[in-house]
């Protein structure tokens, strides 16, 4: 197993066992971070993401991984979280790639993709059905989390 490929390992274990300490340890400084959700995370506000995704959480999140292709620059990872979501605690599904590039031995960039309509079906029930794969409700999704993220690192 090469370093590239510990760090994924460690990262996806300490994902698996809710330890966002341990998963941001496996950053650059300098981390970007995109998925659907968010959109572009830089630095610290990338720990912190994952520091509130748990609290939200309540300790319900399941991670399963598997590691793909590594090389010395990139690498790339499916996983699967299953989570409660919002106060009607919906089940969701989440079916993830990520693709990573390494700097330092660490991770420095992190592309997450997955389906944001089949997201925000499970996320949010007929509404998501119906108005998920917009522009416009995935921009509110956006917004909300991010002002999630402040409220959460405001109170931390």
């Amino acid at each position: 197993m090469n370093s590239n490929e510990k760090i994924l390992s460690k990262f996806y274990t300490a994902f698996a066992n809710g330890d966002a300490k341990s998963m941001c340890e496996c950053y650059h400084s300098n981390i970007k971070f995109t998925d659907p959700i968010f959109r572009l995370l830089v630095g610290n506000d990338v720990c912190q993401m994952w520091k509130m995704l748990f609290v939200k959480s309540k300790e319900t999140i399941k991670v399963e991984f598997s590691i793909g292709k590594i090389d010395q620059y990139r690498g790339s990872a499916t996983w699967i979280a299953t989570y409660k979501f919002g106060k009607k605690n919906r089940k969701v599904i989440n079916k993830v790639y990520s693709e990573f590039q390494f700097k330092d031995g660490l991770i420095i960039k992190q592309f997450d993709h997955f389906n944001m309509w089949l997201w925000s079906k499970q996320a949010f029930g007929i509404i998501g059905y119906l108005f998920g794969w917009t522009g416009y409700f995935q921009r509110k999704i956006e917004e909300k989390a991010s002002l999630s993220l402040k409220k959460y690192q405001n109170a931390s």
